[in-house]
C-alpha cells in the first residue's frame, strides 16, 4: 500500500500530462504488477486471456452482416473461456468424484486457483456478449486490456460493464490529477479497510473455529457460528468492495454500487439487489433476460399468456418465473466452487426468490397490514425472517461438504442438544474493580462483538449513504440521516479517519486474505 499505491498513482498522473494513451498504458503495467505479486506465472494466463478474448471481439464485430457466422463465433470465444474456468475450478472435483465412483484410476492433483479467474473470465463473457449485440463500437486492445486489468477490481470484482468503463477511460479528464479524488477515495479506502481489518478479522477466529467440527457444536454455539460467519463474509467482501471503488476514484475512475446494507433487506429479491449487486446485474443481464425471453415467445406463439397476466397462473409461473430463477440461481452457485454444497446454496436462493416471487404474487396484497404499528412490525419481521434465510443458506456456502453444512443447521434446529445459558445477572451483582469488568467482558466477548455488528449492519447507515453526495459509485445518491454521520471535506472528518487508519495499521501484522480471492 505505501509503495506500490504511490508509484502507480504517481506515475498515472505524470504521464497524464503528456499523453493520455501512456497514462492508460501505465496503469496496465501497473495492473499487471500487482496481479503478479502473489503469483508471476499467471500473469501469463490473464495476458493470453486478454489477447484471445480481443481477437475474438475484433472478428465478431467484421461479422455483423453475417449473424449466423458471428452467434458461432461468440459461442466458440464463450466455450474456451469457459473451459479456461472448468479446468481450474472443477477439473480436479470431477477427476475426484470419477475415481470415487470407479470410473477413473487417475488420482486427482490439486491445481492451483488463479486469483480473481471467476471474475475476469464473466467479465470477457460478457464483453463478447455485448459485442454481437452491438453494444460495443470501437475496439481497442489498450483500452480493452484496461478494462479487464484495472487493478482495484481485477481480483474479487465489482463486476464491470464495458459501456460504464470505456467512455471513462475515453475522457481526458480521467487522466488530471483532482485532489477531491484522492480525498474522496482515500476516505473511502479507510471505510473499507476498517471493515476487513477490525470487523471482518476480528469475528473470524469464531466462525472458523465453529465450522472445524459443526458436528459438535448444540444450539447456542451453532448459532453464534452461523452469526460469525454471516458478519465476517459481509464485512470481508463488503469492505474490499470499498476499498475498490475508493481506489478507482482516486485514479479518476468511478464503479458501480456492490453493496446497499443487504441485511436490511425485507425480502429474498430486495436482498440480492443489495448483496453483490454487480454479479446480480450480470446473472440476470446474461442468464435470466435471455431465458425468460424464450420462454415468454414461446408462450406467445402458442397464443399462451404472458407477462403478469401468464405468471399468475401455475403453468406460467412455473416457466415464466420458477425456470429461469433456478436455472440462474444454480449456476451462480457453481460459479463460487465445484463442490456439491456450492449447487445446493444457489439453488436454496433460487427456491427463496420462487416462494418470494409467488408471494408477491397470490398473497401479498390481501394480507399486507394497513395500520402503521403493524406495518412496522411486519417490515422488522420480514428482515429477520430473511436474515435467517440468508444465514442458512450460507452453512451451505462456508462449509467443507454437504454433511458439514447439515450437521450446522441441525444444531441450529436444536437437534444436537442445547446449551445451559448461565446468565451474568450474580456476576453483574458481585463486580468490583475495573479487573472484574474485564474479566466479565473476555466470558461474553464473543456475545458483546456479534450484538455490535449486529447494530451496526442493522442500525448504522453504510458507506454509500456516509459520503452521501461525494460518493464515487454509479449509483442513486442516499444520504445518512443523521447530519452528524454525512461524510464533509473538513480538518474534524479528516482526523478521525486518519485515527481509523492508524488503528487499522496496527493490526495489519495479522495474515488475513479476503474470502472472495478464492473465486
Amino acid at each position: 500500500m505505501f509503495l506500490f499505491l504511490p508509484v502507480a498513482l504517481g506515475g498515472y498522473y505524470l504521464l497524464g500530462r503528456v499523453r493520455l494513451h501512456w497514462a492508460a498504458l501505465w496503469l496496465c503495467v501497473a495492473s499487471f504488477v500487482f496481479y503478479g505479486w502473489w503469483n508471476p506465472r499467471f500473469v501469463v494466463l490473464l495476458a493470453a486471456s486478454i489477447l484471445f478474448n480481443h481477437a475474438v471481439s475484433r472478428y465478431v464485430l467484421q461479422q455483423s452482416d453475417m449473424p449466423r457466422r458471428q452467434g458461432w463465433t461468440v459461442a466458440f470465444g464463450v466455450a474456451c473461456n469457459l473451459a479456461l474456468l472448468f479446468y481450474y475450478k472443477y477439473f480436479v472435483t470431477l477427476l475426484g468424484a470419477l475415481q470415487a465412483w470407479g470410473l477413473s484410476s487417475d488420482r486427482p492433483d490439486s491445481i492451483l486457483l488463479p486469483l480473481g479467474i471467476s471474475f475476469f473470465t464473466f467479465t470477457q463473457i460478457g464483453y463478447l456478449l455485448d459485442c454481437r449485440a452491438g453494444l460495443v463500437q470501437s475496439p481497442s486492445l489498450l483500452k480493452h486490456t484496461l478494462f479487464v486489468t484495472f487493478f482495484p477490481h481485477l481480483i474479487a470484482g465489482p463486476v464491470l460493464h464495458h459501456k460504464e468503463m470505456m467512455p471513462q477511460f475515453a475522457e481526458p479528464e480521467t487522466y488530471r490529477f483532482r485532489a477531491d479524488n484522492l480525498s474522496i477515495g482515500g476516505t473511502l479506502f479507510v471505510i473499507g479497510l476498517a471493515k476487513k481489518v477490525l470487523l471482518a478479522d476480528g469475528i473470524a477466529p469464531y466462525a472458523d473455529a465453529g465450522f472445524v467440527a459443526p458436528a459438535e457444536l448444540q444450539f447456542w454455539g451453532a448459532w453464534s457460528t452461523s452469526l460469525a460467519y454471516a458478519m465476517q463474509l459481509y464485512f470481508d467482501f463488503s469492505g474490499y468492495s470499498d476499498m475498490a471503488l475508493g481506489l478507482a476514484k482516486m485514479f479518476g475512475v468511478r464503479f458501480p454500487l456492490n453493496f446497499n446494507s443487504p441485511y436490511k433487506a425485507n425480502c429474498i429479491i430486495d436482498f440480492w439487489a443489495r448483496w453483490h449487486m454487480t454479479l446480480t446485474r450480470y446473472l440476470t443481464a446474461y442468464l435470466y433476460y435471455p431465458l425468460a425471453m424464450q420462454v415468454s415467445r414461446w408462450r406467445n406463439r402458442r397464443g399462451l399468456p404472458v407477462g403478469s397476466a401468464g405468471s399468475r397462473t401455475p403453468s406460467g409461473f412455473a416457466l415464466m418465473i420458477a425456470l429461469p430463477t433456478l436455472y440462474t440461481m444454480g449456476l451462480a452457485g457453481v460459479w463460487h466452487g465445484a463442490g456439491l454444497q456450492f449447487a445446493i446454496y444457489g439453488l436454496l436462493h433460487g427456491v427463496y426468490l420462487c416462494v418470494n416471487h409467488g408471494w408477491r404474487v397470490a398473497f401479498a396484497k390481501r394480507i399486507a397490514p394497513r395500520h402503521a404499528w403493524l406495518q412496522w412490525c411486519w417490515s422488522r419481521a420480514c428482515v429477520l425472517l430473511t436474515f435467517v434465510a440468508v444465514m442458512a443458506a450460507f452453512a451451505f456456502f462456508r462449509a467443507s461438504n454437504v454433511h458439514e453444512a447439515m450437521a450446522l443447521l441441525r444444531a441450529m434446529a436444536g437437534l444436537q442438544g442445547v446449551e445451559t445459558m448461565q446468565w451474568p445477572q450474580q456476576e453483574l451483582l458481585e463486580l468490583g474493580g475495573l479487573q472484574d469488568w474485564r474479566l466479565l467482558v473476555g466470558r461474553h466477548l464473543l456475545a458483546i462483538q456479534l450484538a455490535f455488528l449486529l447494530a451496526v449492519v442493522w442500525l448504522a447507515p453504510n458507506s454509500h449513504q456516509i459520503l452521501g453526495y461525494f460518493s464515487p459509485a454509479l449509483a442513486r445518491v442516499q444520504e445518512a440521516n443523521a447530519r452528524w454521520l454525512r461524510w464533509r471535506p473538513n480538518w474534524a472528518w479528516l482526523i478521525a479517519f486518519l485515527a481509523v487508519l492508524w488503528i487499522c495499521l496496527m493490526h495489519l501484522h495479522r495474515e488475513s486474505r479476503f474470502l472472495y480471492f478464492q473465486f
